[in-house]
């Protein structure tokens, strides 16, 4: 039976070109740098890894606000001016089932396919994820867009999460280097 699960995604923007650039063992040497910095916090978002693959990350989230805070915090610490380059991450809250340690179902793909929607920096939050979240008070979310994503059926609207500029500034002082 598929139950309502929220799951994150993240993908670095320019890893193909950095691969032909720098070289494969420098590439996946910064896919595993990527990986590392965010399996820091998974703990203390109530987050689980499910995979990745090349330079992509796909995480499962018991709190939909705390995934959201997860994606903000991603971009913001690893904003591309260190060794990783820009990130692009999309939060989905939808139906999804468990087989043999993966998941399946439409919130992965929705989640999925907002990644590849977002911009470098940025991360997308769908309408499902913000009203499951409730109030984020420490997140502000930009306008509403309808976003066409392939092969889903129906325009999912989505906002831009950013953290809210008092709590930025602050942490910009406490930043963690790559």
């Amino acid at each position: 039976m598929a139950d309502s699960q929220t799951f994150l995604f993240m993908d670095m923007v320019g890893f193909t070109a950095l691969t032909a650039e720098r070289g494969d063992e420098r590439a996946a040497d910064v896919a595993h740098l990527l990986y590392r910095h965010v399996r820091q916090f998974l703990g203390e978002h109530d987050a689980e890894e499910i995979k990745t693959i090349g330079d992509a990350m796909m995480v499962r989230c018991e709190d939909p606000a705390l995934a959201v805070s997860l994606g903000v915090r991603i971009v913001d610490e690893l904003d591309g001016s260190g060794p990783i380059p820009p990130l692009r991450v999309g939060v989905h809250t939808g139906t999804a089932v468990r087989r043999e340690g993966d998941w399946y179902g439409n919130g992965v793909n929705v989640a999925a396919r907002l990644c590849s929607a977002a911009g470098g920096g940025e991360v997308l939050v769908s309408e499902a994820t913000q009203a499951a979240a409730g109030e984020l008070p420490l997140i502000e979310l930009g306008d509403r867009k309808l976003h066409w994503l392939k092969n889903v059926p129906e325009p999912v609207a989505a906002r831009a999460a950013v953290r809210a500029p008092l709590i930025a500034t602050l942490s910009r002082t406490n930043k963690v280097a790559a």
